[in-house]
């Protein structure tokens, strides 16, 4: 079976074959790691995929679909109760919407060989039904009959209408002013 797995820092394993192939991500080797901050700290949590596929030419990828499942959204840094205080919140319309938008997508459009297993990244990232290009680096790094890509995506949540305490969008915020950006992070409990 074709397989592909994904992290955030992406992470993608599967088969090379010497012609185009299109592989399937790997649900149970794929995670979206993610931190957000704020003036008094910051939050960890993980997100789940979908679905996912790349198009592997030889050892080049020609292209890409994945699919974020938002209602598998967790916090990882926090006890039971303000867990599922920030989770419910995350859930909600100062967020992501999830009940209306419970899916986010993300296509590759374009991949740039940077040499030394170094890539650049571009597609076009949709959440909250609102679609906007973005390129990120990646290193890729051959192993056997698998392919593995890290990278770093860093996002302004507010390019997506997520602007629940902003600083450009609210004045006066204090210490409840929330970090535009968000990115991934690590999947380990912090708690």
């Amino acid at each position: 079976m074709k397989r592909l797995a994904l992290a955030f820092a992406l992470l993608i394993a599967f088969p090379i074959l010497a012609s185009a192939e299109v592989y399937q991500l790997d649900l149970q080797q794929s995670q979206i790691a993610w931190v957000g901050k704020k003036v008094t700290g910051q939050h960890n949590g993980m997100v789940s995929l979908k679905s996912g596929q790349v198009t592997l030419d030889g050892q080049k990828i020609t292209g890409g679909e994945f699919a974020v499942d938002m209602k598998t959204i967790k916090v990882l840094d926090l006890p039971d109760g303000p867990n599922q205080k920030l989770t419910n919140h995350l859930f909600s319309e100062d967020f992501f919407s999830v009940e209306k938008n419970p899916e986010s997508q993300f296509k590759i459009t374009a991949i740039k060989d940077l040499g030394k297993n170094q890539v650049s990244i571009t597609g076009d990232l949709t959440i909250k039904g609102i679609k906007k290009p973005v390129t990120f680096p990646a290193t890729l790094s051959f192993q056997g009959d698998t392919i593995q890509a890290d990278g770093t995506l860093k996002l302004d949540r507010t390019q997506w209408d997520i602007r629940y305490g902003s600083g450009k969008f609210f004045q006066g915020l204090g210490d409840k002013l929330i970090s535009d950006s968000f990115q991934p992070g690590t999947a380990e409990n912090q708690g």
